[in-house]
């Protein structure tokens, strides 16, 4: 009940192939390159652990491991590149948000609760309402 040939999606065929080619040059018992390893790690994340593992006779309990680490390795990459994207970038001092009369009518609510009670605010135009002083009422209520 293994996977047939024509089952096999063409990107992992070719990386099939590299493995039967690696096998076959008689390495004895070496471990598998590290270039392997990406390429069935990469074919993992698109075709499932395993599909991979069964497609390249890996042992899935390392190629989900691998696939693991090696997702957690490109989340931290990321973030580290989103932080100093961050560090570089010049905060800005102020910020006008403009609206614009092409969109239309907005709604907004908003919901207040404090020790008083509760209040909600809804409103339907391109003016807020003194949100402050309703805020201020709610809270100065006694």
């Amino acid at each position: 009940m293994g996977l047939e040939s024509r089952d096999i999606p063409s990107d992992m065929k070719k990386v099939q192939e590299r493995f039967e080619r690696w096998r076959s040059a008689d390495t004895g018992r070496l471990p598998i390159p590290q270039r392997l390893w990406t390429a069935a790690v990469k074919l993992a994340r698109k075709h499932g652990v395993f599909a991979t593992a069964k497609a390249l006779h890996l042992e899935y309990g390392k190629l989900k491991r691998l696939t693991e680490s090696e997702s957690v390795r490109r989340a931290a990459r990321s973030a580290r590149k989103s932080r100093r994207a961050q560090a570089t970038a010049p905060t800005p001092a102020f910020l006008e948000l403009v609206g614009s009369s092409a969109i239309g009518l907005s709604e907004c609510v908003i919901e207040l609760e404090g020790s008083p009670g509760k209040m909600r605010i809804q409103w339907k135009g391109t003016t807020a309402p003194d949100l402050a002083g309703l805020s201020r009422a709610l809270w100065e209520r006694t």
